[in-house]
């Protein structure tokens, strides 16, 4: 039986701290090879949003923030990640479909911008964002700015 719940970070158990640090390192740095300070101060400002099973642990994650936090004007979804041995169940679609929700809930009036993996645009145009600028580098990804409106 799965379940999603947000969070603050003073409201994380240890326990769900350490399963959110493990499953971003896991794909982040291991899969995707990408060395980068995952770690960078900004989870004290973020509520997370996790979608966990009972039997089979951290499924799905996101970050959320408020305005000008990450980008100047927008509310922001960041660290967007699901566990590799359950992908493809629709775990990552739902927490994200989740995670727009909740977002627009904390903060109505501000659009939404992601820094997304390129080959993931289909994905986040699916909920409605669309690329705004020319892709760019980021830990050797190529990686769009998208935006809800």
């Amino acid at each position: 039986m799965s379940s999603i719940v947000h969070k603050t970070f003073e409201n994380l158990t240890v326990f769900e701290l350490y399963q959110l640090l493990k499953l971003r390192q896991d794909v982040f740095m291991l899969e995707q090879n990408c060395l980068f300070p995952d770690i960078d101060n900004l989870d004290q400002k973020a509520t997370h949003c996790l979608k966990t099973d009972i039997d089979k642990g951290l499924l799905a994650y996101t970050r959320l923030f408020g305005p000008d936090l990450v980008y100047e004007g927008y509310s922001c979804i960041g660290r967007v990640v699901s566990a590799k041995t359950y992908r493809n169940e629709g775990h990552g679609r739902e927490l994200f479909r989740y995670s727009v929700e909740k977002i627009k809930d904390l903060y109505p009036t501000h659009p939404i911008k992601i820094g997304a993996q390129q080959y993931l645009e289909v994905f986040y145009g699916g909920f409605g964002f669309v690329q705004e600028g020319e892709p760019y580098l980021e830990d050797g990804i190529w990686h769009i700015y998208m935006i809800l409106k």
